[in-house]
């Protein structure tokens, strides 16, 4: 059955200190966004690897937070710059003469000395963690996929049915039209010419040919194909969006040839319908995989 390219997983660890987040929206390609701790980087491609195994189309964005926990922040000391400092005051003092001790409070009251980072130092556990509930909450976010996949699919499949009504009504009015238009276009005929119809086999033969053009059995019998090849293909575990978005547009061709060439008011009534319909088709499949 068809997968739906919307969707949501979330992961937590139970002390609070690991939480992930995917989610995914409507787009053309599969296109994939994962922000990490820095100090977690080796794991990107392992996410991008497990999205790329369940999701074929989408706008997949997935989040690591850390909060709480271990390794949540670390300190970072710059001795480096503390001694750059240092020299400095040092240089200062002796070129003012100031009097007064040069102590770790004052160095390391410099805020670019010491500070804390949100990025937590390397730790092969929690690294470890964030792995495990990132896999879990991209499963999470398939099977998401997939529920809503057959929620649509159930949409869709009773709009077709619908359709499908309303072709069968539109088939059973179809044969009186090519009848009903030669009729009508032989007493407007006749009425211009009166008596005074010089080959009336000919009139007949180009009335025929007129009333022809208004023959949608054609047409009808592509619709019936298209719906067939539609339902069919709903029911592929496969990426067949872009495939059930192409079988639209032709049942949507062959509804406005129908309309336009029956050229009859219950027909036109009815072709309304159908074009609503497939709009409403249309707008479901945009979530389809």
């Amino acid at each position: 059955m068809i997968t739906s390219m919307t969707g949501f997983g979330r992961r937590q660890s139970p002390d609070g200190a690991v939480t992930v987040e995917v989610k995914s929206v409507n787009h053309r390609f599969l296109e994939t966004s994962i922000r990490l701790p820095k100090s977690m980087g080796a794991l990107e491609e392992t996410f991008k690897k497990a999205i790329q195994q369940r999701c074929a189309r989408g706008r997949v964005d997935l989040t690591v937070s850390l909060q709480g926990g271990r390794g949540q922040r670390s300190l970072q000391l710059d001795a480096e710059l503390a001694k750059q400092y240092h020299r400095a005051l040092r240089s200062l003092q002796r070129t003012l003469k100031l009097g007064g001790s040069i102590d770790i409070g004052l160095v390391a009251g410099f805020r670019d000395i010491v500070g804390l980072s949100d990025q937590p130092a390397d730790d092969p556990k929690l690294a470890k963690m964030v792995e495990k509930h990132g896999l879990q909450a991209v499963q999470d976010l398939a099977a998401m996929r997939k529920k809503e996949g057959l929620l649509l699919a159930r949409d869709i499949l009773g709009r077709l049915e619908t359709l499908r009504t309303m072709k069968a009504a539109v088939a059973v009015r179809a044969p009186s039209v090519a009848g009903e238009a030669f009729d009508r276009m032989k007493t407007r005929v006749e009425k211009l010419l009166g008596e005074a119809i010089p080959d009336l086999p000919r009139l007949h033969q180009e009335l025929a040919v007129y009333a022809d053009r208004s023959d949608i059995t054609e047409e009808l019998v592509r619709l019936d194909a298209h719906m067939l090849q539609f339902e069919q293909t709903i029911h592929s575990s496969e990426s067949v969006g872009k495939t059930l978005d192409f079988l639209v547009q032709e049942m949507g061709r062959e509804v406005n040839t129908v309309g336009s060439k029956a050229n009859d008011a219950t027909i036109t009534a009815s072709v309304v319908q159908m074009k609503a319909e497939l709009e409403r088709i249309r707008e479901q499949i945009q979530n389809v995989e």
